[in-house]
């Protein structure tokens, strides 16, 4: 499949921003954010054109969650030089798994991506049995003024060093609590993809039988849905039994005082299903099974570096982030090791050096008061173990560490290369809590 991604400012008015035209900067015209549809095995070759109006914003594309080769995982300096305004850039991979992944840049991701700049891409090929609907619902919040003209500053020192900044307008799909029409009494799949910078969501779905199985693109077992705490650049695939024709059903966030609604799932038509709920789950991934009795076994501690003095000191100053993924400080480290200040271009020395086709096990240990869903790139953890919440062993490439737990995750070192691991808690990675591992 041949794709063209151009990254410019197009003014568009989403339904959620109530009539307003705000300056989005996005990879496509046609829609927003742009889905793409692969057949698993199938090959996507993508061209970037970088068309932004600001002098020197580079950028690039990180297709999030894909084990693919390094060369493509477009993180500028790390794997990639960065694609200045004017300039084209080619990948070309064949996504090795089925599921649910997205693609965003990686250099000034918090204005990039805080202005739109994202896509799904969707690796077709895991159903055993075909779903009554498959929609992707793609959760975000928007940083706009009061009077709707215009962005917020997307960073702010007051929640780089807490927990983050967060955005003023909810959305699901680019609407505030949309209708979405399911075919009435189907087994319908939701992917469910949390795209904001930021906010950590507790996802559930009231009166209605729902599974989950699917965590990051990875089937899973399905796994009656409660609830799942679905922290910035999670996914998760839902089956949830429609409503009867003209009833309605919430997707809703827990993670508040009060069930914020998300989206109103309404069913329509005749029904599909009459059977008691049994979602059919979805084709065992391909992640290669970690030695787990043989692993070798390392701590990656999450921490911060400033004191609140001294994140207050850097608002009064209006410290911290420039332009062209420029840092003038740091709020955060792993292993006392935070991303050197100035350019990213300042590559500092590898967390771990991990023999290729070894397996290992870390131990994720978050010193902090706050959370941070921590991302691999071109591998696939498998979740073991929490001090602190059940969960199924499952696999994913972002996992939520909690204030003050530790998690244990697993893999296999491989794929060889330069890998990113960091929060994706965007003000966090850009403000010193990144990192990545070398695999030789």
């Amino acid at each position: 499949m041949a794709l063209a991604l151009v990254a410019a400012e197009r003014p568009t008015a989403l339904p959620c921003f109530g009539g307003a035209t705000l300056p989005l900067w996005t990879l496509s015209d046609q829609a927003w954010p742009p889905v793409v549809r692969l057949k698993l095995g199938q090959r996507l070759d993508a061209s970037l054109r970088n068309d932004l109006p600001r002098e020197g914003e580079h950028t690039s594309v990180h297709w999030h969650g894909i084990r693919l080769p390094n060369g493509q995982d477009g993180v500028p300096y790390l794997t990639q030089r960065p694609v200045w305004p004017g300039e084209t850039y080619a990948y070309s991979f064949v996504p090795p798994d089925t599921g649910t992944f997205f693609f965003h840049p990686h250099c000034d991701t918090v204005e990039q991506l805080g202005r739109g700049m994202a896509g799904v891409l969707i690796v077709e090929g895991d159903e055993g049995e075909p779903y009554d609907a498959d929609v992707p619902i793609i959760l975000r919040d928007w940083r706009i003024d009061d009077t709707g003209g215009g962005f917020l500053p997307f960073f702010t020192p007051e929640g780089a060093g807490k927990a983050g900044t967060f955005g003023t307008v909810r959305s699901a799909n680019g609407e505030t609590n949309p209708e979405i029409f399911l075919p009435a009494s189907g087994d319908c799949r939701l992917r469910l993809l949390n795209l904001d910078n930021t906010r950590v969501m507790e996802i559930g779905i009231e009166d209605a039988e729902a599974a989950i199985v699917a965590v990051d693109g990875i089937a899973l077992p399905p796994e009656p849905l409660k609830s799942w705490r679905l922290g910035p650049a999670m996914r998760i695939d839902v089956v949830v039994r429609a409503p009867a024709d003209g009833e309605t059903v919430r997707l809703v966030d827990y993670f508040a005082a009060d069930p914020v609604p998300l989206a109103r799932l309404t069913g329509k038509g005749e029904a599909q299903r009459t059977a008691a709920f049994d979602p059919a789950p979805l084709r065992a991934g391909r992640i290669p099974e970690p030695d787990i009795d043989n692993a070798e076994r390392m701590v990656l501690a999450f921490s911060a570096t400033a004191t609140d003095q001294a994140v207050a000191e850097a608002a009064a100053q209006g410290l911290i982030l420039g332009s062209l993924c420029s840092a003038v400080g740091s709020f955060w480290a792993i292993n006392k090791q935070a991303w050197p200040a100035g350019d990213h271009s300042r590559i500092p020395p590898p967390l771990a050096t991990l023999q290729r086709g070894r397996s290992y096990v870390f131990e994720l240990q978050n010193l902090t008061p706050h959370q941070h869903p921590i991302h691999i790139h071109g591998h696939s953890f498998k979740f073991l173990r929490s001090n602190r919440h059940a969960l199924p062993v499952h696999h994913a490439d972002t996992v939520l560490l909690q204030p003050k737990e530790r998690i244990e995750v697993a893999l296999v070192a491989d794929n060889p290369g330069d890998w990113m691991l960091h929060c994706h808690i965007i003000e966090h990675q850009e403000s010193g809590m990144m990192g990545f591992v070398r695999v030789t």
